[in-house]
């Protein structure tokens, strides 16, 4: 099976808590959950966010059960508390 590379950028609370220009090597068809779990163990002290996140892929925002097929850049999006 083949290896595609994923992007992670992030914004918000959560961007304090990884290094910039992240990227994750996985096997293609993964799904976004199972890559947000390799970046929780490599980076614990950024699971709590991470779990709470929106992701999107472009404009759109996707599900964690969506596979990625090709190299792209996934958009961790931290929740937003307003008033």
């Amino acid at each position: 099976m083949s290896q595609i590379k994923i992007r992670i950028e992030a914004f918000g609370a959560v961007e304090r808590q990884l290094p910039q220009n992240l990227e994750i090597i996985c096997k293609s068809q993964s799904t976004v959950s199972e890559v947000l779990n390799q970046v929780g163990q490599d980076y614990p002290d950024a699971f709590g966010m991470i779990e709470r996140c929106a992701c999107a892929i472009g404009e759109d925002i996707i599900s964690r059960q969506t596979p990625l097929s090709a190299d792209s850049t996934l958009v961790l999006l931290s929740p937003v508390a307003g008033g």
